[in-house]
């Protein structure tokens, strides 16, 4: 069965796609690009280090733009990195039986309610899955012994993120990303730890 994970090149989405191949799907990594800018390069790089097979997926720049315009209005990235994840999985709803991302269970955004992905899962006939039941720290533990992990502060520059668009968008257009983004670090998977 094809499994597509949402894939941004980082150690929660790397987890997903090592616990479906293992389970014994045919994993597929996907990336989303909306053609603002090529973020996609350290996706890419990361699947190959891990060696499953990666797709970047090209999706209409709409989805970003109207993204972009909530998070004017909000002066704050929730509502709008919600609204593309949710495109996001309804598109692959359609191609695949199982859609799956690295969403954990402190994370705000993205995120899927149950009744969406209740709702999801009825309408589209697929499996939703993603890693809620999972805390930060054993995430954290499980990936420091599968993973070598490359750690830095968040740019467009080492992630594949749907939020590497939106600061593209949003600084052509004159705004101030640091005010609307909290600086966090990224944690890049760049190949397979060797006691794995």
């Amino acid at each position: 069965m094809k499994a597509a994970i949402t894939y941004s090149g980082g150690k929660d989405s790397s987890l997903m796609a090592v616990i479906l191949d293992r389970l014994g799907y045919e994993v597929e990594l996907i990336t989303v690009n909306f053609g603002v800018f090529d973020s996609t390069k350290p996706a890419t790089e990361s699947a190959a280090s891990l060696g499953f097979k990666h797709k970047v997926l090209e999706l209409d720049e709409q989805i970003l733009f109207d993204a972009v315009d909530m998070i004017i209005e909000d002066n704050f990235p929730n509502n709008g990195i919600n609204h593309i994840h949710h495109s996001v999985l309804e598109i692959l709803a359609d191609s695949y039986d199982i859609i799956a991302d690295g969403t954990r269970r402190e994370d705000r955004i993205p995120k899927m309610k149950f009744n969406e992905i209740q709702s999801l899962e009825d309408r589209k006939n697929i499996q939703y899955i993603n890693l809620t039941g999972i805390g930060y720290k054993t995430i954290n533990d499980v990936s420091d012994n599968l993973f070598i992990l490359q750690k830095a502060e968040s740019d467009i520059h080492n992630s594949s993120d749907y939020e590497m668009e939106i600061r593209v968008l949003l600084n052509e257009k004159g705004y101030d990303t640091d005010e609307i983004f909290p600086r966090h670090i990224q944690s890049r998977v760049i190949g397979w730890n060797k006691n794995e």
